[in-house]
């Protein structure tokens, strides 16, 4: 009884992922309720239950308890454990949509985690694992987060819908995070990217890299965008391209951007050009809203600053994105 008194109570499947994160950091158990109750198909969806099932390998004597509709979930958190790990993520939603929540548990394990995850690498819904490993990983080094064992490995490239691609996320124990002063983002001193291609001509990627040079050569000389042609197993199962951008400053900003593709067989076909020209107009809008942590980082950010110690933390943000 005295557990129950404490489990804190949802209802809904918004926001599913924060309240599994920060019931595992915080050691609270909880309880969510009426979870797409109303819809014709109700209850956790594949990917739902997968990241489930994914917070359950990194923690050690977690209960969960699932109805049979699926409309109510209870949880209760065990010990974040670690260690070395798969997961295959569920196809319908990207890497990404795991990464983020892996990268705000990672640091406080028992033992440092290496884990290989398998799935989508690119999509339009979730942060690709390209702009996470451009972004998200200088941000945890500006928490005293680093060492030789913190990265993100892409070994294969996967597009919608089918997937196929695989990743390794590596990450240090840290006991103590650092406070931040990150107040100034400077100005900008060069762009990087990636433009990649998997299942479809290389050509595409220089034809990206083109156009999107077209726009941003207008600002900045220093711009050097890689070609990523992937081929044979490393491509994944779904032909598909992409592009994603990084604009960094002199102070250690990093502002993204990226666009993908549409996937095979929905929506009509993207040309190249196009989606160059407007990946490098989304970066600029990205450096106009201003702030020390880009749009997709904003949240991870106020989480390590929570998460720190008693001293003052203080970031400038742009616009807050509704998730954040």
């Amino acid at each position: 009884a005295a557990g129950e008194a404490q489990c804190l109570s949802y209802t809904g499947c918004n926001f599913l992922r924060q309240r599994l994160v920060l019931a595992t950091l915080s050691g609270r158990p909880l309880k969510i309720r009426k979870i797409r109750a109303k819809e014709e198909d109700p209850g956790l969806r594949d990917f739902e239950a997968s990241f489930i099932r994914l917070i359950d390998k990194v923690t050690n004597g977690s209960r969960i308890e699932i109805n049979q509709t699926g409309t109510t979930l209870y949880y209760q958190p065990g010990l974040l454990y670690g260690g070395s790990l798969e997961h295959d993520c569920s196809p319908s939603r990207g890497i990404g949509y795991y990464l983020e929540s892996l990268l705000c548990l990672a640091p406080f394990m028992k033992h440092p985690l290496k884990i290989v995850l398998r799935g989508v690498t690119n999509d339009q819904v979730d942060p690709s694992v390209d702009v996470l490993k451009a972004t998200a990983l200088p941000l945890l080094k500006k928490f005293g987060i680093d060492g030789e064992s913190l990265e993100i490995k892409i070994n294969r490239r996967g597009m919608p819908p089918k997937g196929g691609g695989e990743i390794l996320f590596s990450c240090p124990v840290r006991k103590v995070l650092q406070p931040v002063q990150f107040t100034d983002p400077g100005k900008i001193k060069r762009i990087r990217g990636t433009a990649y291609s998997v299942r479809v001509s290389p050509q595409m990627a220089n034809r990206m890299v083109e156009s999107a040079r077209g726009i941003l050569n207008k600002f900045l000389p220093d711009i050097y965008i890689y070609t990523d042609h992937m081929k044979g197993v490393n491509s994944g199962k779904s032909p598909g391209f992409g592009m994603c951008l990084t604009a960094e400053t002199i102070n250690g900003t990093i502002l993204s951007a990226e666009l993908a593709s549409n996937p095979q067989g929905q929506g009509a076909a993207v040309l190249p050009e196009e989606l160059g020209q407007n990946c490098a107009k989304l970066l600029l809008e990205e450096v106009y809203r201003g702030g020390c942590v880009d749009s997709t980082n904003q949240s991870l950010a106020l989480l390590l600053m929570t998460l720190g110690q008693r001293d003052v933390s203080k970031v400038l943000l742009g616009p807050l994105s509704p998730y954040t």
